[in-house]
């Protein structure tokens, strides 16, 4: 891991206790989890809205399928994202 071992990390460990206090650390540990949290989030949902935008246009290129098909699928789509 980066070449550092135990000790290593105990320094680094004591330091972080010196700089923030022990009552911070697990504040800042939550809020880091949480920030790592909506980033997930923030970027499933960016893919997300690709494959709707995709589906769309696979409605509207369907064989049989008049444009309110389409306007249909459309609104579909759009309902879920409100």
């Amino acid at each position: 891991m980066f070449g550092l071992r135990l000790p290593e990390l105990l320094i680094i460990l004591a330091l972080f206790v010196l700089l923030f206090g022990a009552t911070k650390l697990p504040q800042l540990g939550s809020s880091l989890g949480q920030a790592i949290k909506n980033f997930k989030r923030g970027f499933g949902e960016g893919s997300d809205e690709g494959t709707e935008a995709n589906n769309k246009k696979d409605v509207a290129t369907l064989p049989g399928a008049s444009a309110g098909d389409s306007k249909a699928a459309a609104s579909k789509v759009g309902s879920r994202e409100a």
